[in-house]
């Protein structure tokens, strides 16, 4: 018979790989360090390989700790779901949600039809904007759950739930224009701040190639539009190019742009229905990467 996976020693090491510290781990838990060290070592035991490798203040996952952690969130994701369509009915509420529209319009809908059926009486609340207007928005409390787009800058500053590469995009008709044209390149971008933007104009400097800003939208609609007429080349998820875009690789002697990551930060205190919430965001997202 196969060896069942103790779930308390799992959690334990699912929230440690995700706050970054044995500390924060059990602050979250509210359970002592001692408690999670001997958690995670009971883990390895039973897995029979290391999983972190410690230091005398944090630690860092091993490949097979990120091994662990991606099936751990998913196996949590779905076991706190079963629990709470059969024992937690009752749990009700509203969850106040902010995200970038473009993750938004692609990956959220599932996750988030998902968790409606499992939680029928808990109804959300979803707000689009710039990263960092929805950053400034959370810290005045107008959000429980934000998700926001950032530098890879580890665990330290929300949960990191998606990482994909950014690619320049335009309509094919006007590629080669674009690129051949002498002058500076015209650029289809959401206002300042916006982190595509920022990504997009220092690359471009870096590599020494003039640019302008030709058309501005706060809508992705309005960036795509906009591409659609031939205004310029925008910046894009690798996975959220548009069917009828063509993606500018590195032959096009654009610079490459470095991979973007989404990040869920977390309110305090949490309600009941938004820590269900957030972990189930993670879990689900989690699962679709792999």
């Amino acid at each position: 018979m196969p060896a069942n996976l103790d779930l308390d020693l799992l959690r334990a090491f699912v929230t440690a790989a995700e706050a970054g510290t044995l500390t924060r781990a059990a602050e979250r838990l509210n359970l002592s360090q001692p408690t999670i060290s001997l958690q995670l070592k009971r883990l390895e035991t039973f897995f029979g390989c290391r999983l972190i490798e410690r230091t005398s203040r944090s630690f860092r996952l091993t490949g097979d700790g990120e091994t662990v952690l991606g099936y751990g969130r998913r196996i949590l994701a779905l076991s706190d779901e079963v629990v709470s369509r059969l024992t937690e009915p009752t749990v009700a509420g509203t969850v106040r949600l902010g995200t970038p529209e473009d993750f938004a319009t692609t990956h959220l809908p599932g996750v988030l039809a998902a968790f409606t059926r499992a939680h029928p009486n808990v109804g959300l609340e979803v707000t689009t904007d710039l990263t960092l207007n929805l950053l400034d928005r959370f810290r005045e409390g107008e959000f429980d759950l934000v998700l926001v787009k950032r530098e890879p800058i580890g665990p330290s500053d929300g949960v990191r739930v998606w990482r994909e590469g950014l690619v320049w995009a335009c309509v094919a008709e006007r590629a080669q224009s674009f690129l051949t044209g002498e002058g500076e390149l015209p650029l289809v971008v959401s206002p300042h701040p916006c982190v595509y933007r920022k990504r997009a104009m220092k690359a471009l400097d870096d590599a020494g190639r003039p640019w302008r800003v030709a058309y501005t939208s706060t809508s992705l609609a309005g960036t795509q539009a906009a591409v659609r007429a031939g205004l310029g080349v925008t910046v894009l998820p690798d996975g959220m190019v548009p069917a009828d875009f063509k993606k500018l690789d590195r032959k096009s002697g654009l610079p490459p742009l470095h991979e973007t990551e989404i990040a869920l930060m977390r309110g305090s205190p949490l309600s009941q229905p938004a820590s269900r919430l957030a972990d189930h965001i993670i879990g689900s997202l989690e699962a679709v990467e792999r």
